[in-house]
């Protein structure tokens, strides 16, 4: 009889216990879900900020009492205060919480206010394991209207059953970025006071980090991972919680992340300078193929009698019906390219005329490529620039500024005073040479052509481009497209408006326009002295205040409201420097451009456009062979 009444007394302290104890917790977890302690600190490597915003840095899993958003200056141990979108309740438990923790609540007293959770985290983890699952039976009407409508929903069950089953299946679907944040935290335990003095936890510690770096390896991604590496993810994850609970606050934990910070964003900045001047090195740098090129051509060539250095269809040069495009190029194998992709796109290749402008050093090898790889029926001229007797110092102020000491000393001396790193990119050898200014001549070196399209030689034309010479330029000399896309090819990126000069005849925010396909009308040239407007903007720019060196910055100043705005498909930038250019616009333009350090007859380049250049290179060719030349 007593066993019966005790029965009967202990049904109604069961329900007041859930009531009172279990429901809480349920709603707790409920609200909980959206603050998953991974969800809270588990971040990509990726997202760190390095411009000093400790926001969304977060490295250290299961810290429930860490903010979801912190603040984006910099956070000081005596100004600590965190706040996660909690219940008001609840928040000031967690506020009282952190209290208690800074005045020194023994960690007793702190298991006891964690206890609830630690209790549903761990009947989640007995019920996804599986342990008790045939135990488990759902009971009540609100059980029986989910389980109806899991029946009727057999997607949407499966669906929440993965959820609940693997909670933290998001957080490591990326497993090798979340391995070597489980590292960085690791590290970071090791040099605190409070773990670096527990023989038992070091040890285990560094056993786990052992693991998880044997499993890393050399992975890049999930796939190269070994299959027991969860395992090891779980057991390092189960150390540093422990490693958490040795904390008395997180004070050292921030002050040791941001002293992780500020040492990796110094080491970034040394290797991004490092990486820019290797690039720049490497571009200037002739590959040993192209440098053994020209020399065979250049043998071969003097070894031909004077007939045979000639070519043919040469009273075509003058025609101005015909259409007549200005390479000014010392690099045979890209002018080759350049040459090949518009001839093999042309519908009636013998309309048109190619004037190639070399220097001195490579005016043979220029010629003989082309009489050994004439470029069907099109026409050829080759030139050296020194022939052009007209270009001298005391015609050209580029020329003139180019011989004096000041330049000498900005390209050639590295003494303590000599300009920073920054202006690297501006000392390229290529801007001593006087074949990147000659664009500026035109007329000069054409005098009885209309019309002519300037070419770059690491461009690849993919359509026919006849089409060019019917566009109407309304009176403007430059056609060409512009490049207002991107916000560093606008005016302010390429002069210095800090000079009144500048600021009071430019507008900063004007768009820039590409070089490297561009139909000239070298009759309005003529008429509105484009030459002349050049030359006095180089002669007041003779210390580089307006401008640093290049033709870009000069022929936005001297083609100022004169250009005509082609549509964007006739020529496409950036494969020498952006590779995220879209497939779909390369494919639509008639004109690609390799415009950056990233060429694509270097190593450099970017591999997923070089194709698009290797097709118009004939590597079966004897002096390509010769030169062991492949793709």
């Amino acid at each position: 009889m007593k066993i019966k009444m005790k029965m009967r007394l202990r049904k109604p302290v069961i329900v007041l216990l859930f009531l009172t104890v279990l429901a809480p917790i349920v709603l707790y977890t409920d609200k909980l879900a959206t603050f998953s302690a991974y969800e809270l600190v588990v971040q990509e490597p990726s997202t760190l900020s390095l411009n000093r915003d400790f926001g969304t840095l977060n490295l250290l899993p299961q810290e429930l009492s860490v903010a979801h958003e912190e603040p984006a200056a910099d956070v000081y141990s005596e100004n600590l205060t965190r706040s996660v979108h909690l219940p008001d309740g609840e928040r000031s438990r967690k506020t009282r919480q952190l209290n208690e923790e800074s005045i020194g609540t023994n960690v007793s007293s702190q298991e006891q206010e964690e206890y609830p959770i630690r209790l549903v985290t761990e009947v989640e983890d007995r019920l996804e394991s599986g342990e008790n699952k045939e135990h488990v039976k759902l009971k009540g009407a609100e059980h029986s209207k989910l389980a109806t409508q899991a029946e009727t929903k057999p997607e949407a069950q499966k669906s929440s059953k993965t959820k609940t089953e693997n909670p933290n299946e998001h957080v490591v679907a990326d497993r090798v970025r979340y391995l070597k944040d489980q590292l960085i935290r690791a590290r970071v335990y090791l040099s605190l006071s409070a773990t670096r003095t527990n023989v038992q936890f070091n040890r285990e510690l560094r056993l786990r980090m052992k693991e998880v770096q044997r499993a890393l390896g050399d992975a890049t991604k999930d796939a190269d991972l070994p299959k027991n590496v969860y395992g090891k993810l779980k057991a390092m994850d189960q150390t540093l919680a422990k490693g958490k609970q040795m904390q008395d606050d997180c004070t050292a934990v921030v002050k040791k992340l941001r002293a992780i910070i500020h040492s990796t964003e110094e080491q970034l900045r040394v290797h991004q300078k490092q990486a820019m001047f290797l690039t720049h090195l490497t571009a200037k740098t002739v590959p040993k193929g192209l440098h053994c090129l020209p020399l065979r051509l250049s043998t071969d060539y003097y070894s031909l009698n004077f007939s045979a250095q000639q070519f043919p269809n040469q009273e075509k040069l003058d025609d101005p019906e015909l259409f007549h495009y200005a390479l000014f190029s010392d690099n045979v194998l890209a002018t080759a390219v350049a040459v090949n992709s518009t001839v093999t796109n042309a519908k009636d290749p013998r309309k048109h005329v190619f004037h190639i402008v070399t220097d001195r050093l490579n005016y043979a090898a220029m010629r003989m490529w082309f009489l050994a790889n004439p470029p069907g029926k099109a026409t050829i001229q080759v030139q050296n620039i020194d022939e052009f007797t007209w270009l001298n110092a005391s015609y050209s102020p580029v020329l003139k500024q180019l011989a004096s000491q000041n330049m000498i000393d900005y390209y050639f001396k590295t003494h303590k005073g000599a300009e920073s790193d920054s202006n690297l990119k501006f000392r390229n050898p290529k801007y001593l040479s006087m074949m990147n200014h000659l664009r500026f001549y035109l007329p000069e070196v054409f005098p009885k052509l209309s019309k002519v399209v300037f070419l770059d030689d690491d461009i690849v034309v993919q359509k026919d481009l006849s089409g060019l010479w019917s566009i109407d330029l309304k009176g403007k000399v430059n056609g060409a497209v512009e490049t207002c896309g991107e916000n560093f090819h606008r005016f302010d990126r390429y002069l210095n408006f800090s000079n009144p000069i500048i600021a009071k005849n430019f507008s900063p925010r004007a768009c820039g326009w590409a070089y490297g396909m561009n139909i000239f009308d070298l009759e309005e040239w003529k008429k509105q002295n484009i030459t002349g407007v050049y030359h006095s903007w180089q002669n007041l720019n003779h210390e580089r205040q307006l401008w640093k060196l290049g033709t870009l910055p000069p022929g936005l100043i001297t083609f100022w409201k004169r250009v005509y705005p082609l549509e964007r498909s006739w020529h496409v930038l950036g494969l020498g420097y952006n590779p995220s250019v879209s497939l779909k616009e390369i494919e639509r333009a008639a004109v690609i451009h390799y415009n950056g350090n990233l060429k694509p007859w270097l190593e450099i380049g970017i591999p997923k456009f070089r194709g698009y250049w290797n097709r118009f290179v004939d590597y079966d060719q004897a002096y390509m062979r010769d030169c062991n030349m492949s793709p």
